[in-house]
């Protein structure tokens, strides 16, 4: 997802007249083999290369491609901010893509990380992969100028990028052991979780519907486009691997992934091969991202670190679900001083790709977005050592309270809509950022319960995971209980921050759906993890709904009954 830089000239203007560019651009076409299914497909890209790189004065090279959807383009400021500081980059067009043959495979390790690489074997200098032309007739000489490692054309190599531009790393470095440093950005551990999270346990969670939809259409117009030149990439399923329709399909109906939905996503997911990533990470996600939430990082960066690979995180003010906060980063005018993040990717590749004797910078930093601050926003990010940052915080509930101890008996009820229909309107979550209309957040009267602490006497600081412990009374979902997902009660948990005139806002339009296989038992509900400030003088409003305009909910129309009690609690993770 970085999309954009600015161009930092090495070269100072005479006479008034443009600045030189300290670097050349060129567009080449790579000729891969994306496994048996796709044996020859044209890959399409830019190789930026500094003018002063020769092989006396060999350069480290990065490679990076789009999100979703995208292009080479949008690298486009990366490759001139990077080439300007003495690297070479490559910036592709993914399968599918912008361009580039062949079908949209998530970033499959067996098909879209063995196309990439190929390309890392060109920049390594072996002959015979790229073109000057589409039809690969026009060799283009090997690469003699980038810095090598000891293998067979294996050249010093990091990668960069975000959302399916942030996975693809992981799926290279699964499958190439030359690749020696990655910066994902925004991106998944599971996918099968980022798109029907069921976020209280084994059983198959809530379909997104918005998100899916956006990503239907972008996948399939780009097929539509490229078309005319790789025709192939529209028969069966158009321009995507053959089991994504049917499980678009069957979710879409049904309200959740079925088994080999759930397997061909957990393929392409770094989930399914972690134990194979074992060179330097550096995990950038979003606070502001409701398709792939912080805990998707944090699941990558436990599973990393257990395995002792070397990995730190950042937590940043941006996301897909929101624009970067000043001084942060800027896709549009990439500035290493002048932006935290930035600045930090810079350092990250100048110590592990140059050698450079520069700070990687803390083990863990999270954004705080009521810090005030000028310039740089340094000073607005909190680091620590482990991302288990804040104490636990019990709260109970009570009949319709929020308390440290537990609060008066009662109970509410309420009815879910039939067939998974909304009863709550939010705003969308794949275009709410794009657009000056947003739905309000509001919820039918007898389709949800809620809870409310008192006013608070001083602020109150979560960062991480909230985990709610709830047992409900469903008699019908418990009647039916078959083992079937399409039967199961299906509910929604998230947090408000209530101001004192009573306006109340979703923390970052998180939400948590779940998915109980038996309502005679316990749940735990581990929410998406937040950063956020509750101000003196506000209220926390935990509500519970049977519905969210942004997913499929559950299919059967029944009641459910939420009683107070010792056992019933919301847990935050709290920095003093």
């Amino acid at each position: 997802m970085f999309a954009s830089a600015a161009l930092v000239p090495l070269v100072a203007p005479t006479n008034g007249a443009e600045p030189a560019a300290a670097y050349t651009v060129q567009t080449l076409h790579f000729k891969v083999s994306a496994g048996a299914a796709q044996p020859d497909c044209d890959i399409v890209g830019d190789l930026y290369l500094p003018k002063k790189a020769s092989t006396r004065n060999r350069v480290p090279a990065i490679l990076t491609t789009n999100g979703f959807g995208g292009s080479k383009d949008d690298q486009a400021e990366v490759g001139e901010l990077f080439a300007s500081r003495g690297y070479a980059v490559l910036s592709y067009s993914g399968l599918g893509f912008g361009g580039s043959d062949c079908k949209i495979t998530l970033d499959d390790p067996d098909i879209d990380g063995v196309a990439g690489s190929q390309l890392i074997s060109f920049l390594g200098g072996k002959p015979g992969i790229a073109f000057t032309d589409d039809a690969h007739t026009k060799p283009f000489a090997p690469l003699r100028v980038i810095t090598r490692d000891k293998g067979a054309h294996d050249p010093r190599v990091g990668m960069m990028g975000g959302s399916y531009g942030g996975q693809i790393q992981f799926a290279i470095a699964s499958v190439d052991r030359r690749l020696d440093t990655i910066v994902p950005a925004i991106t998944w551990h599971d996918l099968s979780y980022s798109l029907g999270p069921n976020n209280a346990g084994p059983a198959p969670g809530a379909a997104k519907l918005t998100w899916a939809l956006g990503f239907t259409a972008a996948g399939a117009a780009d097929g539509l486009q490229n078309g005319q030149t790789d025709p192939d990439r529209l028969f069966g399923c158009p321009n995507f691997a053959d089991f994504v329709c049917p499980t678009l399909v069957q979710s879409g109906v049904t309200g959740h992934l079925d088994e080999a939905g759930i397997a061909g996503l957990r393929h392409a997911s770094v989930s399914s091969y972690v134990k194979k990533i074992r060179i330097p990470t550096l995990l950038l996600q979003g606070e502001a991202d409701t398709l792939f939430n912080l805990n998707e990082a944090l699941a990558n960066y436990r599973a990393l670190r257990a395995q002792g690979t070397p990995v730190k995180m950042i937590w940043h003010s941006w996301g897909h679900s929101g624009d970067p906060a000043p001084g942060d980063f800027d896709h549009d005018a990439l500035d290493p001083r002048g932006q935290y993040e930035t600045g930090r990717i810079v350092d990250w590749f100048d110590h592990h790709l140059k050698d450079e004797r520069v700070s990687t910078g803390p083990r863990f930093a999270y954004f705080r977005d009521w810090v005030d601050y000028d310039g740089n926003a340094r000073p607005a990010y909190a680091t620590a050592e482990r991302p288990s940052v804040g104490a636990p915080y019990r709260l109970h509930l009570g009949a319709s309270t929020l308390t440290p101890e537990p609060g008066a008996a009662g109970s509410q009820s309420f009815v879910t809509p039939p067939a998974g229909a909304p009863a709550a309107t939010n705003p969308l979550d794949a275009i709410n950022y794009l657009t000056p209309v947003s739905l309000p957040e509001a919820s039918a009267p007898g389709t949800f319960a809620s809870w409310d602490t008192g006013a608070l006497a001083e602020p109150l600081d979560v960062v991480g995971s909230p985990v709610l412990d709830l047992t409900v009374d469903a008699p019908v979902a418990a009647a039916a209980a078959t083992g079937d997902p399409s039967t199961m009660l299906v509910l929604f948990a998230r947090l408000q921050d209530v101001a004192p005139d009573g306006t109340a806002s979703d923390i970052k339009l998180q939400i948590a759906p779940f998915r109980i296989a038996d309502p005679t038992r316990p749940v735990r509900v581990t929410m998406p993890a937040i950063v956020h400030r509750f101000a003196a003088g506000h209220r926390l409003r935990l509500v519970v709904s049977s519905s969210s305009i942004n997913y499929r909910g559950g299919l059967v129309s029944q009641p459910v009954t939420i009683a107070g009690g010792p056992t019933q609690a919301l847990t935050l993770p709290v920095v003093s």
